[in-house]
């Protein structure tokens, strides 16, 4: 028997047509009706969104990398926050030079009753922290003296994204690599820290921990991810005359006049001899930073086979080497597996 379904009803295609038009226009409908700002907030809110945030002061004195480190991380952030200390020099200017609308700088004075144990620091960093948008899914912190290989961007970006619904994750660990003296020799004993936390989710009460180096909540540990990516810290590559300045200036931030007296040479230079241990450096260096690089205007040469370590730090250094464990190692964060 053939039936007539133009007579008898309608066709399961033209009704799952009819369907769809009457979606499209209720969709029209509520589109026209609803602001068009107010639909790009509502979308904006779904999108992940990262805000990175330094300090800085006195960086042309003191040869700090700030335009490097900030660069490093400017593409992949929506914003950018720097706290600029009352500084001595042309610190402003060089900052705005990197033109960039996502970069805001918040000025601030800084408190000199702060400096013992390097506690200013830690308020600078909370400074920063706390003036990011209330919306940011992630908070890339980044110090002056610190850059990031664009190779690694991807990689990070994935780990915020992969990361972002879980909220027992609150930061994401980094690995380093330490510069001494030259670029092209990185520290290998124990006196070098090997991780530290440098994504943070922000708004849910994490702080700048002490001097800074880290961070915490509620005076607990943060938990985190690993990142299979390396922070490149260059704050002990600069001139022996610059680095010379810095540590004078930059122990009187723990120590006070007399433990300077006592614990820093009054000479002109640094001696970068004066140093446990080294290796190579036989990657690459991040784009940013290559100007910087062959700028430099001093020589440093040092003999990887030489080592000054004591009898305790040799067992100690040749377990690490053997084992990848370090003893006794300082860990300020909680590793989720």
């Amino acid at each position: 028997m053939t039936v007539n379904h133009g007579v008898l009803g309608s066709s399961p295609r033209r009704g799952a047509r009819e369907k769809r038009s009457k979606t499209y226009v209720l969709f029209l409908f509520l589109f026209k009706l609803l602001d068009k700002k107010a639909i790009s907030y509502y979308l904006c809110n779904f999108k992940m969104k990262v805000s990175g945030f330094s300090f800085v002061r006195n960086a042309i004195k003191f040869d700090y990398p700030v335009i490097e480190a900030i660069s490093s991380i400017l593409p992949i952030c929506d914003e950018f926050i720097l706290v600029l200390g009352n500084s001595e020099d042309d610190t402003e200017n060089l900052i705005k030079s990197i033109n960039s609308d996502k970069l805001k700088i918040v000025h601030s004075i800084w408190d000199e009753n702060l400096k013992t144990g390097g506690k200013i620091l830690a308020q600078q960093t909370n400074i920063a922290l706390n003036s990011i948008s209330k919306d940011s899914t992630w908070a890339f912190y980044i110090q002056a003296d610190e850059v990031i290989h664009e190779k690694y961007l991807p990689t990070i970006l994935d780990s915020m994204k992969k990361w972002e619904k879980n909220k027992e994750v609150e930061g994401l660990l980094f690995n380093y690599l330490h510069f001494y003296g030259s670029y092209n020799f990185v520290g290998s004993s124990r006196k070098w820290y090997r991780k530290e936390i440098r994504v943070i989710r922000p708004n849910i009460g994490v702080y700048s921990y002490r001097d800074a180096q880290g961070f915490r909540i509620e005076n607990r540990k943060l938990n985190v991810k690993e990142v299979d990516a390396f922070v490149y810290h260059y704050g002990w590559v600069k001139s022996p005359y610059k680095q010379q300045l810095k540590q004078k200036y930059f122990n009187s931030l723990w120590h006070d006049d007399n433990w300077i007296e006592k614990n820093i040479p009054n000479k002109e230079e640094f001696d970068y001899s004066n140093i446990d241990s080294l290796e190579y450096f036989e990657g690459e260096h991040p784009k940013v930073i290559k100007e910087k690089i062959e700028q430099k205007n001093w020589k440093f040469d040092f003999d990887i086979k030489k080592k000054n370590f004591s009898l305790k730090d040799r067992i100690l250094n040749f377990i690490e080497k053997r084992f990848n464990y370090r003893i006794g190692e300082y860990k300020n964060y909680k590793i989720l597996k």
